[in-house]
């Protein structure tokens, strides 16, 4: 995506925590490579919201987007997903 703006970047350290929220033994680890895909997912989760949520002001003809863009789309983003 040329020209789209500043990327999206999520810090490996950050997504590693939050993946190990959700771990049943606090002995089990992330790969650097689980940690690596994570972040993509999320990288491409962030960015398909967010254009849903400009499409979804552009639809009520809004001059920009706001939090209640976002939920309007978010039941869709669960459900893609």
């Amino acid at each position: 995506m040329a020209g789209a703006g500043p990327e999206t970047i999520f810090k490996k350290e950050t997504v590693s925590k939050v993946l190990t929220l959700f771990f049943k033994d606090d002995k089990t680890k992330a790969s650097n490579d689980a940690v690596s895909l994570m972040a993509e997912m999320l990288k491409i989760f962030v960015i398909e919201a967010a254009q849903r949520a400009m499409k979804q002001a552009e639809n009520e003809d809004s001059l920009g987007v706001d939090l209640e863009h976002v939920e309007k789309v978010l039941p869709q983003l669960l459900l893609d997903f």
